[in-house]
């Protein structure tokens, strides 16, 4: 089975295991992008393989609950809405970042807003600057982000199969006029004449749950990054239905990273960490979960038997009143399958658990930030930063 000439093969799947991190590019009170440096910093001092960006124009967090009653975070970030356009920050890091030179990624590129010729040309820029260390995370997108701006999401998994065959088509052309018919990106005389970093282009992480996204990622990506999978087992078999894709599409099965994309909440003691759980802010990220994973937990979905979760979500338009009759119904057992979350031995044990089923790359997100009061973020810190050294060695 062939490898893509010109695509990164991935020793990570096929041994050890990494870890990233991921921020949300918040502007703060502090300065623009002082927070997601910090985040950067942390990363750098764990050893972490990467370090990524969010791709949104808003939050996935409610703005009605994101006031000081409910988040202290507000101190520091004004509006959790404004949210900084991710190349463009990690272009900055490219620049500015010289500590640990990890890896650096969009967790996940929004295919259905972006163009996929100005996705091609901002992930090759960045794989040049970097000198080959950029990662092209991305999916379909979340109604969030596209439907309140105009765009539509009607065929959101066509539309991404056909983005991801045309930044291919560009990088593959070896600067040639491009002419190829799609229904959504059709090519006539297009050029794309940046090259690939000493003949390899960025590594393409897709963020797959559904079947026909799976196949896709078995035929394109060379990492697989799921946003929600809620237990091993899903993730399992996810993951051998990845494996046959690819194996279908002529490709070496072991070579897609079976990563994960995953928040944690962790704090010095139980208690703590259970009062972090139990916070509005916290429990309002479930909406995020679908209604499946609702389900299993003996409760209906707050917006419905049917919904998706977080491709159909659009938080800014919930209001205050909703989003806390919501958070009241949350079981606190779905909490459990859609976080790491425990002393950083509980979080180590079941991270190892998900690595016996076939994890070998986690991304983490710091869910322990979105909490009431400071002292519970502060006292955070340190098992934060203790949790990331410690994943290193699993």
């Amino acid at each position: 089975m062939n490898e893509r000439p010109g695509y990164p093969g991935n020793p990570l799947a096929r041994t050890g295991f990494r870890f990233g991190v991921v921020a949300a590019p918040v502007n703060s009170r502090i300065s623009a992008g002082a927070l997601t440096r910090i985040s950067y910093l942390s990363a750098a001092a764990a050893r972490a393989d990467s370090f990524w960006v969010a791709d949104h124009l808003n939050a996935l967090v409610p703005r009605s609950i994101a006031t000081p009653e409910y988040m202290a975070g507000t101190s520091v970030v004004p509006d959790v809405d404004a949210i900084l356009e991710p190349w463009t920050m990690l272009g900055n890091f490219a620049a500015r970042n010289r500590i640990g030179r990890l890896r650096l990624g969009i967790c996940v590129t929004d295919s259905s807003r972006r163009n996929p010729a100005v996705t091609a040309q901002a992930a090759a820029t960045l794989n040049l600057l970097t000198r080959g260390r950029a990662i092209l995370g991305i999916g379909v997108g979340e109604r969030e982000g596209n439907e309140p701006y105009g765009v539509d999401m009607s065929r959101p998994v066509a539309r991404f199969e056909e983005g991801i065959a045309t930044i291919r088509a560009l990088w593959d052309s070896g600067g040639a006029l491009v002419t190829r018919d799609s229904p959504y990106f059709p090519l006539r005389k297009a050029v794309f004449a940046l090259p690939p970093y000493r003949g390899k282009w960025p590594e393409i992480w897709i963020a797959a749950h559904g079947p026909r996204m799976l196949r896709a990622t078995g035929r394109y990506a060379d990492g697989w990054l799921p946003l929600v999978l809620g237990r091993p087992g899903d993730y399992a078999d996810a993951l051998d239905r990845v494996r046959i894709a690819a194996s279908d599409a002529g490709r070496d099965p072991t070579s897609i990273t079976p990563g994960l994309f995953r928040g944690i909440v962790t704090a010095p003691t139980r208690d703590q960490v259970d009062e972090a759980l139990d916070s509005v802010v916290a429990r309002s990220i479930a909406l995020a979960a679908p209604a499946e994973a609702w389900a299993r937990h003996g409760v209906e979905h707050p917006l419905g038997a049917d919904f998706s979760g977080a491709q159909d979500l659009i938080p800014q338009t919930i209001d205050k009143e909703a989003v806390l009759s919501y958070a009241a119904t949350v079981p606190r057992s779905l909490m459990d399958e859609i976080t790491f979350n425990g002393t950083p031995s509980d979080i180590l044990d079941q991270v190892a658990e998900w690595r016996d089923h076939g994890l070998r790359y986690l991304v983490v997100f710091n869910g322990s930030v979105a909490q009431p009061r400071i002292r519970g973020i502060a006292a955070s810190i340190s098992p934060y930063a203790r949790l990331l050294r410690s994943l290193r060695r699993l």
